[in-house]
């Protein structure tokens, strides 16, 4: 499985990129918004950084503006990644992008429907939001586990990116389901390296050791 760091943070990516854990990075307007100045020279200099896929969003509704958009984003590196929002606008979109060999990953999934859909148009990527999903009182990782069943029946080549995870159970979940991707934010990153015990059992071993040093 590969780790998407879901952010527009520089220090981020670079001290994800020291650890060796950074297989892409995906973004969204909210998260570059965070950071603030000028967007443009954010999502080139995060392009020119990681080595993997690098998705930018459009924030157009229809889908010629979407494909403009997109065309515009592409110069940005060759790395980069077009999210599409998952409504039919979107899939208009993605259909003509991808004769356009321009990668796409469909953004805002909460359906298996939406999955299919966006596969069957030839979406590189499909990203459903299991922390949203869970936010309103449904298991959001049953919705991967249902669009990795559909996925393999059929072949298709488009690859599930877990989003919206909120800790490392999501991260787990990922992993024991065989998700192509999870995109995590940086906190969660870190986390996945803790353990009370690790932690506890370092202290001990450095207690031990200053006895004999």
């Amino acid at each position: 499985m590969e780790f998407f760091l879901d952010t527009a943070n520089l220090e981020e990516i670079e001290k994800a990129k020291e650890m060796g854990l950074i297989d892409g990075v995906t973004t969204n307007p909210s998260l570059l918004a965070k950071e603030g100045g000028d967007w443009r020279s954010q999502a080139r200099e995060i392009c020119q950084m990681v080595n993997g896929p690098v998705s930018l969003e459009v924030v157009a509704t229809e889908a010629e503006e979407m494909v403009r958009e997109a065309r515009d984003l592409v110069q940005f590196g060759p790395n980069a990644v077009i999210k599409i929002p998952m409504t039919l606008e979107g899939i208009k979109a993605v259909n003509r992008l991808s004769e356009m060999d321009i990668p796409t990953n469909v953004t805002l999934v909460f359906s298996v429907n939406q999955a299919l859909l966006a596969a069957k148009a030839g979406a590189n990527y499909v990203s459903p939001f299991v922390g949203r999903l869970d936010d309103i009182g449904t298991t959001g990782m049953d919705l991967v586990y249902q669009i990795l069943e559909v996925y393999a029946q059929y072949d298709f080549a488009t690859q599930v990116i877990v989003a919206s995870i909120r800790h490392p159970e999501h991260v787990l979940q990922s992993a024991q389901m065989g998700a192509h991707v999870a995109t995590v934010p940086f906190a969660v990153l870190d986390k996945l390296a803790s353990h009370p015990l690790t932690d506890k059992g370092l202290e001990k071993f450095l207690q031990d050791w200053k006895k004999i040093a």
